[in-house]
């Protein structure tokens, strides 16, 4: 029986209460050494929040160390409250303007050659805090013309004019994350929508077609493996360039069971199953994350 039989036949379906004993594989070393140090003092010192911590992210050592970091801007409060996030939700305070100034300067003294930049939901402003987007990557550009900008971006609740500001501001890479099946939409993410999150990507590409644009995708919510594959499918028909696909890991007892650990070889399959599909690049596995190893991502699908 190969891997998608073994799939099909346990139907992916959540048993009662999850599944609680990670897997050998999942095990990662405790974070620390210098440069995990010396980020997170910069962090602190500059007022910066970076999703790695808010939303404890497993990688946050490996990362840090790397010298690699996803910042997280217009706050560390989010308006919605998915069902598998970490990020605190309830009301936001006012916004920092002088926020893309400061994340710069964080970029430029770690050194950055490529820079992730993501937020929390921001549905009390006008345009969800595009502008903050845009403003970020223009400084960036502007201070470090050969470091390249990444954006992982909300839906802006399915606003064209939010989406052109952030476009316009000529990120390198455009993400947003697709994050489960359709089926499960609901369940996972009640303040989002399933065929909202795929225009958003085909606008994006309507508005630039030369942007590299790309969405990632959780195991383990429930979701059975044609659900998934069909979920790729999805996302390619919406010209996405690169695709991230990993495993769901449960922040806290409030928060969604994990239905089911994949194995790295089912990983391997879904990533063998998205390059066949047409996508430039899959990154897939167990710790994969939206910003996992994007350095590497953004060399093999920027032009040099």
């Amino acid at each position: 029986m190969d891997l998608v039989q073994i799939a099909k036949k346990s139907a992916f379906t959540a048993l009662q209460g999850g599944v609680d004993r990670k897997p050998p594989w999942l095990k990662v070393r405790a974070p620390g050494g210098s440069n995990y140090a010396e980020i997170r003092r910069l962090m602190r010192g500059l007022g910066l929040h970076t999703v790695c911590e808010e939303a404890r992210c497993p990688n946050i050592g490996e990362c840090w160390e790397h010298r690699a970091a996803t910042f997280m801007v217009l706050g560390d409060v989010c308006t919605r409250n998915c069902a598998y996030c970490a990020v605190a939700h309830g009301t936001p305070v006012e916004y920092d303007p002088e926020e893309p100034v400061r994340l710069a300067q964080a970029v430029e003294l770690i050194g950055l050659r490529h820079v992730v930049i993501t937020s929390v939901d921001r549905d009390d402003l006008p345009n969800g805090g595009a502008e903050i987007f845009a403003e970020c990557a223009m400084e960036i550009h502007a201070r470090l013309p050969d470091t390249t900008v990444e954006l992982l971006i909300p839906d802006f609740k399915g606003s064209e004019r939010a989406l052109r500001i952030v476009v316009e501001a000529g990120p390198d890479i455009l993400n947003h994350n697709l994050e489960t099946v359709r089926r499960l939409y609901r369940m996972a993410r009640p303040g989002g929508d399933y065929q909202r999150a795929l225009e958003l990507l085909r606008r994006a590409k309507t508005m630039n077609s030369d942007l590299v644009t790309k969405s990632g995708l959780m195991c383990g919510l429930g979701e059975e493996w044609d659900e998934l594959l069909g979920a790729m499918h999805d996302l390619c028909r919406q010209r996405v360039d690169l695709l991230t696909i990993g495993q769901y890991l449960r922040p806290s007892t409030n928060h969604l069971p994990v239905a089911r650990y994949y194995t790295p070889a089912e990983f391997d399959e879904l990533r063998d199953a998205g390059l066949r599909m047409g996508f430039r690049h899959v990154e897939a596995g167990p710790l994969v994350r939206s910003s996992y190893h994007a350095w590497e991502q953004a060399r093999r699908a920027l032009p040099v």
